[in-house]
């Protein structure tokens, strides 16, 4: 784990993204890509209550995701486009860049997610509202592609949902340029 990765773990969960851009700029003047990361929550309540539980978790792309960027450079596999499915499920156990799916899906479909430029053009921003249809105790959210390739799995601490409750999952992977 680098210098970057600590200060940025540092981070209360809940850090505005433009707290942690602070610390991303020190990545500025090194001589690499990073791809960091991270998954913003809203919790919509049937019963109108709404719940801004802010950046629930940053973490490291998947080591699929990284092969599939490569890959498509060399104009090996289908363009990135596709990446914009969103799952989630009770798993607890942590991420790791060798993740290939979620740890315990909840068994809903995946929800299809928005594409845009986040704010800033190195910041790729995809979002999904999911309804649940059954009480869960969701624990970790997955990025996949159309052929079921994850970007990235977080986890965080467990947000109980009844039938009708509504998460909003907003994943942010910033590629912050060496120099």
């Amino acid at each position: 784990m680098d210098r970057m990765e600590r200060r940025l773990r540092k981070l209360p969960i809940g850090t505005p993204m433009r707290e942690a851009d602070i610390v991303r700029r020190g990545a500025e003047e090194s001589n690499s890509l990073r791809l960091l990361g991270a998954l913003s929550i809203t919790v919509y309540r049937k019963d109108g209550r709404v719940e801004e539980r802010g950046v629930v978790c940053r973490k490291m792309v998947s080591t699929v995701f990284v092969n599939l960027l490569v890959d498509a450079l060399q104009g090996d596999t289908a363009p990135l486009e596709t990446f914009r499915y969103h799952d989630s499920g009770t798993g607890t156990t942590p991420p790791a860049i060798t993740d290939t799916a979620l740890a315990s899906a909840c068994g809903d479909p995946k929800d299809e997610g928005t594409q845009t430029e986040g704010d800033a053009a190195h910041v790729y921003k995809s979002v999904a509202t999911h309804t649940y249809g059954g009480t869960f105790d969701i624990t970790e959210h997955g990025l996949f592609n159309a052929d079921d390739a994850l970007m990235d799995r977080s986890t965080f601490t467990a947000i109980g949902v009844d039938i009708g409750d509504q998460i909003r999952y907003m994943y942010e992977l910033t590629c912050v340029a060496g120099g």
